[in-house]
């Protein structure tokens, strides 16, 4: 693959989402749908309310028709980059049904646990079926030795679609912090499905690439609009089922760094408050912790995606 021909996904999306997007804050302000604020947050992000969600719909789109468009160009459409678009589109879906209802009720709260549960198992079963049709192992890759887990692989797809799914949801509370790190993650396994000789997985990955890089600017601070759960879910279900197709599965532990952080920082909470009454941090997940320790968003921002950087450069040195 040229690179050239690398070049035109990433140009695609990004022209696309930096197309639409300012579309879609000028409609989201004529209907007045707003982000609602977390009473418990932070009080200054009050100063966010009203500022137009579902971001992610823009891009998502963006990425979807790339993914189509420019496989069937290269000739190189096949099930791979059709299940990863079904992916980001089924998640996207949950995150706009939840985002939507949230702006119908005026109140940070939108579907149940459950029914996000059970919307993400769905797509990680369809998953599973297409994983299957292409014939790769029920084995995780450590260290270049394959751990045979038969059935039980299944539940681990699972438990991976919707754990880094909620992992980057829990992330996305300031501006510009997911869309920069999952750029970092994103490239990452762009530059191992090159290594592979997966272009279809990589074409995936340089459309989302093209589309964040495009989002930022309107996502970092001060954010014009955020891409809410229809952008976060749809990201962190499909940079796991990316680490899945490359059968570096383990590696997401480590170029994801920031999101394990981040959600490990919520159980630690809940179950320190839980067992002790007491409170490990400020607030989670960890990003409010800084912030209520004086550090501005940019600062938090630049040391996040600093650390997720170097993680996933390491990562990637010791695959490729």
């Amino acid at each position: 693959m040229t690179v050239f021909q690398m070049l035109i996904p990433v140009i695609s999306s990004l022209i696309l989402t930096a197309l639409f997007t300012p579309v879609f804050i000028s409609y989201a302000h004529k209907k007045n749908q707003g982000q609602m604020i977390r009473e418990d947050g932070p009080t200054w992000h009050k100063a966010k309310a009203g500022t137009p969600t579902m971001g992610g719909f823009v891009f998502n789109l963006a990425i979807i028709i790339t993914g189509i468009w420019v496989p069937i160009w290269l000739h190189d459409l096949g099930p791979k980059i059709l299940v990863l678009d079904f992916i980001l589109l089924l998640y996207g879906f949950l995150g706009f049904f939840d985002d939507s209802i949230k702006l119908w009720r005026k109140q940070n709260e939108g579907l149940t646990p459950l029914q996000k549960l059970l919307g993400q198992i769905l797509g990680g079963v369809i998953f599973l079926i297409v994983y299957m049709h292409e014939g790769l192992p029920f084995s995780l890759t450590f260290f270049g030795h394959d751990i045979r887990l038969g059935t039980l692989y299944i539940l681990f797809v699972l438990f991976w679609l919707v754990g880094f799914s909620n992992a980057v949801n829990l992330t996305d509370g300031l501006d510009g912090l997911v869309s920069g790190q999952a750029i970092i993650a994103y490239g990452a396994y762009a530059i191992i499905a090159y290594h592979q000789v997966q272009y279809d997985v990589l074409i995936f990955c340089l459309a989302v690439i093209g589309a964040l890089i495009a989002f930022l600017g309107f996502n970092h601070k001060p954010a014009k609009i955020f891409m809410g759960d229809t952008g976060s879910l749809a990201l962190g279900g499909g940079l796991a089922a990316v680490s899945i197709l490359v059968r570096h599965e383990l590696s997401l532990l480590v170029i994801g760094i920031i999101f394990v952080i981040e959600t490990a920082s919520v159980i630690l909470q809940v179950t320190s408050f839980k067992l002790t009454g007491k409170r490990i941090f400020k607030m989670s997940p960890i990003h409010h912790h800084f912030e209520k320790s004086g550090w501005s968003e940019w600062r938090i921002d630049l040391t996040f995606w600093a650390i997720g950087l170097v993680a996933a450069i390491i990562a990637v040195v010791a695959i490729v």
